[in-house]
Parts: structure tokens; C-alpha cells; sequence
């Protein structure tokens, strides 16, 4: 049996290679705490999440002072039991983005350890379902671009090979996001998938028009239309819009996919791998869509999405944002307008650690 005797925790910060802008917020750096544990056998696993911004180094406190230390002299194959024994550790913080966001480190640390020592991609490790699932592009369709840019990097992303595209939405005026979407479907055709993403920023009220007026544009999905917390909201909205709802980046528990669910709340699940806390939850999230009939199109992070939504039958999407690839020398796949999962054992992330030193603000280790 394998045990861990030393954790190293860091934070490096990425800035996007583009600016990216929606309807609250921009996209400032992605500040990236990374784990890596190393067993007393020599083996080794190398997990990370993000922010957009803020609260990295509130995870990196949170992983170094009181969560790494508890994984000293465990045994890294018994995934689930480490990943319930720090969630009860931190009973107080939970459920919140800062404590899902240091699980999440952690848990893909171990999958990627469990993986290696196995001989296996995750994708198969986690389930196996198929390699390749359909990609569509977001990077070209931020709140801040004018509707020419929207429109040609639309195109651009259709003669890539990506099977669709997000457009943000979010305009002051209805008919100045539908103008917009209009002159994509325009240039992009019928067979050409378009998502729309709000960012949380209308009420309810307002929800109801933009997807009666998105609805006739072929819509495959209306993202976030309303906060993460108005469950009733979403329940109301999902009732009457003929576009399909998309919930699940800023949910950060099992329990609260089963609110949705249980409430008809959304129909496209998009639960995030380091804010639910880890590849542990991500699964079980992944297998209560399934189970429900609903489709997974998870958020962000497709060097990890990629190899998970192979896994699982429910997946339908992978998003493409690129983020790591200052700091890694692997990059997705995309081929017939769909990602292919890495055949590697791990996570499939090949680090370039000389840059990640380089880039390093803030490292600790925890040993036995």
C-alpha cells in the first residue's frame, strides 16, 4: 500500500491570451492552485482548479494550512474517503467556492496518481463511455466585442471545425443582443449550433423576453439567465422558455444539481470540475443527469473536461477555452468538430515545469 509523506501546494497566475468580458464581470487572471503528493513508492499525482481573478490565494491558505496536512500518511487509492473525511474537515466553509475549489486541487491530484499507477487515461479510468465528444468555442464571442468581430470570429470558429459557438449576451436592449445573434446565425447557417450565455444578470421578468426573442433564432441553449440561487426563477423560466436552460458553473455541491433537477429547473447540466470540488463529484453529478435524461456540457477547463465528458454517456459538449497552455506542452484535440480524449495515463496535462516555477507566487510543502 502506498502512502503520501509529502504535499507541495503553489499558486501561479495566468492572464487569459485574450481579453475576455460578459455582462458582470472580466476575466482578470486565472489564479491556479496546484497540488502536487508524492508517496513513500515514489509515485506522484498533480492536481489543480482556478479562479477568475480573486480568492486564489484564500485556497492556497486553505490547501497549505489545513487541508494537505490531513493527507500526510494516507492511502492516495482511497479516493472517496479522502475527499469525504476533507469535506467534513471543513464542515464550517461548506458548501462555498473556496473550499470546492481546494478539494478540487487535491481530488484531481489523486486521480491523476490513480491513473498512472493504473496505466490509464482518465477517460477510461472514469467510465470509459466514448473518446471524442462534440466542441464548441466560446473565445470568440465576449460581451465587449462589436457585432462585425462577433460575426467573423464566428465564421473563423466554424471553418476551424467547432461544431458551434457561445455568443455572450447581456446588451442594455433585447433587440441589440438579438440584432447581434441574428447577424451570426446569418453568416454561420441553421446547422451550425449558437449558445447564448447571460451571466446571471437579468431578472426574471427580463429573462422571459430575451428567450422568447433568442427562441426563433435557433437557440441550443440559454446559459445562466438568472443568480445561481434563484432556484424558483429557473423553475419559472424553464416552464415557459422554448430555448433549453443551462445551469451549473456557479453551483458548488451535489445538492444543489438535485435541487435543480428535482425542481425541472434546467435541462443542460454544466457542472464545473473545480467548483463542484473535484473529478469525485464531478462523476456523480455527471451519472444524476444520466440518469435523468438531461445533457452534460460542463464549464471551462477542457484539458480536464475533454477526458471527462468521454466518460460519462450523458456529455455533450466540451467547451473550448484555452488557458494552460503557457505552462503545458499538450493541447486539445479537436478532430470532426469534436474533442479527443489523451490516451496518456493521468490527467493527460503535460506540465512545462520550468515555466511554472517561473510564474510561481506562492510555495509551500507539507511533508512527513
Amino acid at each position: 500500500m502506498s502512502k503520501i509523506v509529502a504535499v507541495d501546494v503553489w499558486r501561479i497566475d495566468l492572464p487569459p491570451p485574450v481579453p475576455r468580458s460578459d455582462a458582470i464581470q472580466s476575466f482578470v487572471v486565472q489564479e491556479t492552485p496546484m497540488v502536487r503528493i508524492t508517496c513513500d513508492d515514489g509515485g506522484e499525482g498533480v492536481g489543480y482548479s482556478y479562479t477568475i481573478g480573486t480568492g486564489g490565494s484564500s485556497v492556497t491558505a486553505l490547501l497549505a494550512e489545513h487541508l494537505a496536512p490531513r493527507l500526510i500518511g494516507r492511502d492516495p487509492a482511497c479516493v472517496e474517503a479522502i475527499w469525504r473525511d476533507l469535506l467534513f474537515a471543513t464542515h464550517a466553509t461548506s458548501v462555498g467556492a473556496i473550499t470546492s475549489l481546494a478539494l478540487a486541487a487535491i481530488d484531481t491530484a489523486l486521480w491523476d496518481w490513480r491513473c498512472k499507477r493504473d496505466g490509464q487515461p482518465l477517460w477510461k479510468a472514469a467510465g470509459g463511455a466514448k473518446q471524442r465528444t462534440p466542441v464548441y468555442t466560446t473565445e470568440g464571442g465576449w460581451l465587449h466585442l462589436p457585432t462585425d468581430t462577433i460575426v467573423r470570429e464566428t465564421v473563423a470558429a466554424k471553418e476551424a471545425g467547432f461544431a458551434g459557438a457561445k455568443v455572450k449576451v447581456g446588451l442594455q436592449r433585447v433587440a441589440d443582443d438579438a440584432a447581434r445573434l441574428a447577424a451570426v446565425r446569418k453568416a454561420v447557417g441553421d446547422r451550425f449550433e449558437i449558445m447564448v450565455d447571460a451571466n446571471q444578470c437579468f431578472t426574471l421578468s427580463e429573462a422571459l423576453r430575451r428567450a422568447a426573442a433568442y427562441a426563433d433564432l435557433g437557440i441550443a441553449w440559454f446559459e445562466e439567465p438568472l443568480p445561481a440561487d434563484d432556484l424558483d426563477g429557473h423553475a419559472r423560466l424553464a416552464a415557459a422558455s422554448a430555448v433549453p436552460i443551462a445551469v451549473g458553473e456557479s453551483l458548488y455541491s451535489a445538492g444543489q444539481f438535485v435541487d435543480y433537477i428535482q425542481r425541472g429547473a434546467c435541462s443542460i447540466v454544466q457542472v464545473d470540475v473545480a467548483r463542484i470540488g473535484g473529478i469525485t463529484p464531478w462523476l456523480k453529478v455527471a451519472h444524476l443527469a444520466e440518469c435523468h435524461n438531461l445533457a452534460l456540457a460542463p464549464h471551462f477547463l477542457m484539458e480536464l473536461h475533454a477526458s471527462l465528458t468521454a466518460a460519462v454517456p450523458a456529455a455533450r459538449w466540451v467547451e473550448y477555452i484555452p488557458q494552460l497552455d503557457a505552462v503545458a506542452d499538450s493541447r486539445l484535440v479537436i478532430e470532426g468538430g469534436h474533442a479527443v480524449a489523451p490516451d496518456v495515463p493521468g490527467l493527460g496535462i503535460a506540465w512545462r515545469w520550468e515555466e511554472i516555477e517561473r510564474r510561481t507566487i506562492d510555495r509551500r510543502r507539507i511533508q512527513k
